[in-house]
């Protein structure tokens, strides 16, 4: 559904989002979103048939070689990231695929409704919340709530963009986060359950184990069908990172839609990939 102005497919309204993630539910297929740090990798995950690309500051860490962690600390401003991700690289470069931007939605530096008015001129089809506090826990965590900075920003951050016909996939820790997001208005809840396993900036003493994973997962799943049955649920981080691990996390949980994969798509692709090609160039002999 080409755009009007552009002769593409972005900006989408958040109903024609929703529409097209219905039809891949419908058609039984699971819904994949991708996270894209770059243009070229946004250009190839939508040749892979991605279902949305969700651009965050995290995938330029990511794509620089650090862990996706890096995301959360103040190493940047987090939504200028994502806007400039989104304006030079990737949205002149994706032909249909709705493009989602990362919000920082706590950052208290911004009037929300002018920064969501941005992202909405910019081309964008939706928001997600990135980098969230959902994740962050502990004394740090319980800091962040007590000095204006709470989940709850986040929160009104959602329901702000569903007031503005923006396409909403957020994350979410916890089964009561996920039913304060259905509140909002948010269209897909994402589980996340911690940084993803593997390759060379992965965790492994840090990750939860596939039943744990997947045990929250459902319990977030159950809480928010109570609030908003027309929600899309997808997975995401930890154990969950292959396409096996994808399947096994469908048939073992009820009313999983998908998963989204950042790392487990765009950083283990580059990885695998260039280390066994520049492998195959160096055993050239003369």
């Amino acid at each position: 559904m080409p755009n009007k102005w552009t002769g593409k497919g972005n900006p989408y309204t958040k109903q024609e989002v929703r529409d097209r993630l219905q039809k891949v539910v419908d058609s039984n297929k699971a819904i994949i979103a991708a996270g894209a740090g770059t243009g070229i990798s946004a250009k190839f995950i939508e040749k892979g048939g991605a279902d949305l690309i969700i651009i965050y500051n995290s995938g330029r860490f990511r794509m620089s070689g650090h862990g996706s962690t890096a995301g959360m600390m103040a190493y940047g401003d987090a939504n200028a990231v994502a806007m400039e991700i989104g304006e030079f690289e990737v949205l002149p470069i994706v032909e249909e695929v709705p493009v989602i931007c990362g919000v920082h939605g706590s950052d208290p530096r911004r009037r929300m409704w002018h920064f969501l008015g941005q992202v909405k001129d910019m081309g964008f089809s939706g928001v997600n919340n990135f980098p969230t506090h959902s994740i962050i826990d502990g004394h740090f965590r319980n800091v962040l709530e007590e000095t204006g900075m709470s989940f709850k920003k986040e929160v009104a951050m959602v329901d702000l963009a569903t007031r503005m016909d923006l396409f909403s996939i957020v994350y979410v820790a916890k089964p009561e986060e996920a039913v304060q997001m259905a509140d909002a208005g948010a269209d897909a809840v994402i589980a996340h359950v911690g940084t993803t396993v593997g390759g060379s900036i992965g965790v492994t003493n840090a990750s939860v184990s596939m039943d744990a994973a997947l045990e929250r997962t459902q319990a977030i799943i159950d809480a928010v069908k109570k609030a908003n049955k027309n929600t899309f649920f997808l997975a995401h981080g930890g154990p969950i990172n292959t396409p096996d691990d994808v399947r096994y996390a469908l048939e073992h949980t009820d009313g999983l839609h998908g998963f989204v994969g950042a790392s487990s798509l765009e950083r283990m692709g580059v990885e695998q990939s260039l280390t066994n090609l520049t492998k195959e160039f160096k055993s050239i002999t003369l």
